[in-house]
């Protein structure tokens, strides 16, 4: 699963990718607006967090537009705006969900794994040979109705103890 981050935060951004990529997702970054509507007009991404406050565009002109030019990729809002008014804004504009910093990682991780799950069909998240299945979303494996348990390292690919998949 490609993710795209848009943070002009370089910490913030550079936190997001490393604990994405301990959980298994591709990440991309984007640090500023124009870049960031450059990428999502010309790449596939399966997810994007979008920051609203970016130099050049910012998220709310980035969302509308790629909404407008019928891009449907899911669309997580992460942002320091919390008034009542943003969220709506932010939903209304097309947003699939709206998170507010500071956040729980935990929390960021279980509001991927619904969007990930929404709008697609169940074939989609699956993979399967035989009796050995992968739900892509929740990364669990099954064997024969089995649990599969899978440790390994995302960066090396080397196994380490006590890591699942």
């Amino acid at each position: 699963m490609r993710i795209l981050v848009v943070e002009d935060e370089q910490k913030v951004a550079n936190a997001l990718k490393e604990g994405l990529e301990e959980e298994r997702y591709e990440v991309d970054l984007a640090y500023t607006g124009e870049d960031a509507f450059f990428r999502v007009n010309t790449e596939k991404f399966d997810l994007i967090l979008l920051d609203l406050m970016l130099p050049g565009r910012d998220g709310l002109q980035i969302l509308t537009s790629i909404r407008k030019r019928g891009v449907e990729t899911p669309v997580l809002l992460l942002t320091a705006r919390d008034t009542l008014e943003d969220r709506v804004s932010g939903l209304n504009a097309g947003a699939d969900d709206y998170l507010i910093k500071p956040f729980a990682f935990a929390e960021l991780l279980a509001r991927i794994r619904a969007l990930l799950r929404r709008g697609r069909s169940t074939d989609a998240l699956r993979l399967s040979v035989g009796d050995l299945d992968m739900d892509i979303v929740t990364r669990k494996v099954t064997r024969g109705g089995h649990t599969v348990e899978i440790c390994w390292h995302a960066k090396s690919g080397k196994k380490r103890p006590g890591e699942h998949l």
